[in-house]
């Protein structure tokens, strides 16, 4: 912790104030997730990109609300029987579970707060969650396709 003495009290508050200011700044663009924009058909998705064991624990937990068209692509090491869960998330999301190149295996609806698995109807590598609804507002299915995830074939 950095202290400020000084003969003038305000100004040493002030600093120490501007200084812890900046350290949580720089803390909350450290979590800041990369964010990807992928394509369905016509309809454009920004997806934040969780791709590390921590960042794919964490999802979307506690999060309130989901923009128009915003998603979390979960990237994971291999293909697999990939599961999700919605333990501390908040707001009630689809997932579509992607292969390798880029077509949609299946899509799950996932109820808020709860600790019911959903998984890959075959194994895959990629997961999409979208608000719910969203895959089928827009008539996407297995079988339909999602271009721009970074290392699909």
């Amino acid at each position: 912790m950095i202290r400020f003495t000084s003969r003038f009290p305000r100004l040493a508050a002030r600093a120490s104030a501007g200084i812890a200011a900046l350290c949580l700044a720089g803390v909350a663009a450290a979590q800041a997730l990369p964010v990807q924009t992928l394509r369905a058909g016509m309809h454009l998705i920004h997806a934040e990109v969780a791709s590390t064991p921590e960042t794919r624990a964490k999802g979307l937990m506690f999060r309130e609300q989901l923009g128009p068209n915003q998603g979390m692509l979960f990237i994971f090491d291999g293909a697999g029987t990939q599961c999700m869960w919605m333990r501390n998330t908040l707001v009630p999301l689809s997932v579509a579970f992607i292969a390798d190149d880029g077509t949609i295996a299946n899509i799950e609806d996932m109820a808020p707060r709860t600790e019911d698995s959903h998984c890959a109807a075959r194994p895959v590598r990629y997961a999409l969650e979208m608000e719910r609804g969203w895959f089928a507002k827009r008539g996407l299915k297995a079988g339909s396709r999602i271009d721009g995830i970074p290392g699909s074939r």
